[in-house]
């Protein structure tokens, strides 16, 4: 989806004009890929404007840093104070995706990344339904990749690494020439592991099942984290297990989570419908709770809400 500009970016502790936020071309993350990265959104609620999730979202971009070894140079307090600095100097009370980067800079060249200096920069701007309206409310068309998950001994997926995404996007990149809306990836040993950015959950018996982070090589989610939590609040049963393709063709109902993605039925895969072929009961109730929550309308989850003041 095309970025719309908004009038400020945080960089390295500075509110900078948009066209001002650049980087050298020897950036050093340009060149090797060595940097981690979060997605958030930002609602907008009755009381203003808040952020879903978002201290949990900054300590999983520090905890991916720690996995690539990269000192963060500022707090998590810092980088929570500096996004909601960020939204309420954008003026974006309608709501945002926001864009946190931990990247290693100008300066040092070679695949050791240790002397590079860090940089971390965070944007914000109006975005609307990743997969699209239609996908929100029908369910997407989806396909199994060529393309495999990481190996998780081969590089980290427990951490969230810009270059680690071209993976993903050579799998987004087929589904969408093959006439699907998204992809999904299965691990090294042919179990699912997740779509090109959203954790997958199907529905069987009224149990709900998704791959386990990591042993499927797939990002842990805290949209997935947020639809566990409601789906036990609900009484339904959760659990981590491994999955096949044909666990897929056969289960009562799919969809995908994810902070650009939010919650999206899943129409099909490869060609086979899921269920009837339209989002199923269990799914709307979710995504129905989840989009209250995001806006605030449910007390139970107020807790995940961070106000822009």
């Amino acid at each position: 989806m095309p970025v719309t500009p908004t009038e400020k970016i945080w960089m390295d502790g500075e509110l900078v004009d948009w066209a001002d936020a650049t980087v050298h071309v020897l950036t050093h993350t340009m060149h090797y890929g060595s940097g981690v990265f979060e997605g958030i959104r930002a609602y907008p609620t009755a009381s203003g404007v808040a952020v879903f999730r978002l201290r949990d979202h900054i300590e999983r971009l520090f905890a991916s840093a720690k996995v690539f070894l990269i000192e963060v140079p500022f707090s998590v307090d810092d980088l929570v104070s500096a996004t909601r600095d960020l939204v309420r100097a954008n003026g974006l009370g309608d709501g945002c995706y926001i864009r946190p980067l931990v990247y290693l800079g100008y300066g040092e060249m070679g695949l050791n990344p240790l002397p590079c200096p860090v940089n971390v920069s965070i944007a914000a701007w109006p975005w609307g339904t990743y997969l699209g309206d239609d996908g929100v409310t029908n369910g997407v068309s989806t396909k199994i990749s060529s393309w495999r998950r990481h190996d998780p001994n081969a590089v980290p997926t427990a951490a969230k690494g810009t270059g680690m995404y071209v993976n993903s996007s050579l799998a987004k990149v087929e589904a969408i020439r093959a006439g699907y809306d998204e992809a999904i990836l299965l691990s090294p040993d042919g179990n699912v592991s997740e779509c090109t950015g959203e954790n997958i959950f199907i529905v069987r018996k009224d149990r709900l099942i998704t791959p386990p982070s990591s042993d499927s090589g797939a990002l842990e989610g805290i949209t997935q984290n947020s639809i566990e939590t409601i789906a036990r609040d609900l009484g339904l049963e959760v659990s981590y297990e491994q999955i096949i393709r044909t666990d897929l063709y056969t289960a009562d109902e799919a969809f995908l989570t994810g902070t650009a993605a939010e919650v999206v039925p899943i129409r099909s895969v490869d060609d086979r419908q899921v269920g009837g072929g339209s989002p199923g009961p269990i799914t709307k109730q979710l995504q129905q709770i989840y989009f209250a929550t995001v806006r605030g309308e449910v007390d139970r989850y107020k807790d995940w809400l961070d106000h822009v003041e």
